[in-house]
C-alpha cells in the first residue's frame, strides 16, 4: 500500500512538473478548472472522429491525466473493437516483436529500448524500430500533437504511466491494435485484417500477421496496395524481429516469407 501511495504521489508532482513545462501557467486561471469540471460531467458518443485532435489546453490536459478511462473510451471506437483474447497469438507476438519488445516489463517508457531501437535501425539502415514503447505510441495516437517539446514529450511519459497504472498489459496491447491506423483507410485491427486479407483477427496466419504488424510504423508507405515489395520487405523485418525475441525459430520465419499472400482487393 505505502508503495502505491508514493508511486501516485512521485507521479502527482512529475505530473504538475511537467504540465509547468508544456503551458501549465493557465492553471492560475480559475476558468481553466471550471472547463474541467464541466466537460467531464459532459456525456459524449463512444465513437469519435477518428481525426478529431484532442484540445490541448491545460484544462484538456488535467481531464486526461485525472478522468484518463473516460477519456480513453472517448476516443477508442466501441465498434469492432477486439479483445487480445480473440486475437491470434502469433499476431501479438508479431507487434511486441517489432514495436516494443519489453513491453511486459517496462512501466511505460523503455531506456533499454532506445538503445536497442538505435542500434536495430543502424544494422539495417534505416528506421525499422522506433524508441517509443506500445504505451507511449498509444498515447501519441490518442491525445497528443506532434510537436517535438520537452513539455510534450514529459506528458507523454506521464500519461503513459498513468496507462500502464489504470491498465493491464492485454488491455494496452487492445486498446492499441484497436485504435492504429494501419494505411488505406484501415483504423483498427479489425478494419486492416478484413481490409487487406478479407478476414477476421482470429483468422490471420503467421505471414498475415507479420505483415499488418509492420504497417504502423509507416502505414501510407507500407500498405500494400500502395507498394507490394515495401510492404514484403517491412513483413521480413518483423519476422527477423519475431527470431531475435524468441517467438519463433529461423525456419518458421523463412517458410512465412515466401508463403503466398492474397490480399482482398
Amino acid at each position: 500500500m505505502k508503495k502505491i501511495l508514493r508511486f501516485f504521489m512521485s507521479l502527482v508532482i512529475v505530473f504538475f512538473i511537467g504540465f509547468f513545462l508544456a503551458g501549465g501557467r493557465d492553471a492560475m486561471n480559475p476558468s481553466a478548472f471550471s472547463k474541467v469540471i464541466e466537460s467531464a460531467a459532459t456525456t459524449r458518443e463512444s465513437v469519435p472522429e477518428k481525426t478529431n485532435i484532442q484540445p490541448n489546453n491545460f484544462a484538456a490536459r488535467l481531464k486526461r491525466f485525472v478522468f484518463l478511462p473516460d477519456a480513453v473510451n472517448e476516443k477508442v471506437p466501441a465498434k469492432n473493437f477486439i479483445p487480445v483474447s480473440d486475437m491470434p497469438p502469433r499476431l501479438i507476438e508479431a507487434v511486441v516483436a517489432v514495436e516494443d519488445t519489453r513491453f511486459y516489463t517496462h512501466p511505460g517508457f523503455d531506456i533499454n529500448g532506445i538503445f536497442r531501437a538505435t542500434l536495430v535501425n543502424l544494422q539495417y539502415g534505416e528506421v525499422t524500430e522506433g524508441a517509443s514503447t506500445i504505451t507511449q505510441q498509444l498515447v501519441k495516437n490518442l491525445f497528443l500533437s506532434q510537436e517535438q517539446t520537452m513539455g510534450r514529450k514529459v506528458e507523454e511519459v506521464l500519461l503513459a504511466l498513468d496507462f500502464e497504472f489504470r491498465y493491464s498489459k492485454n488491455e494496452i496491447l487492445a486498446l492499441y491494435l484497436n485504435s492504429i491506423y494501419f494505411g488505406s483507410g484501415y483504423y483498427g485491427i479489425y478494419d486492416a485484417s478484413k481490409g487487406y486479407f478479407g478476414k477476421t483477427p482470429s483468422e490471420l496466419t503467421l505471414p498475415e500477421a507479420a505483415m499488418l504488424a509492420g504497417l504502423p510504423n509507416a502505414p501510407s508507405l507500407y500498405s500494400p496496395y500502395e507498394d507490394f515489395i515495401l510492404a514484403k520487405k517491412r513483413q521480413f523485418i518483423v519476422l527477423d524481429a519475431m527470431v531475435r525475441a524468441g517467438y519463433i525459430d529461423e525456419r518458421t520465419a523463412n517458410s512465412a516469407k515466401i508463403e503466398p499472400l492474397y490480399l482482398a482487393h
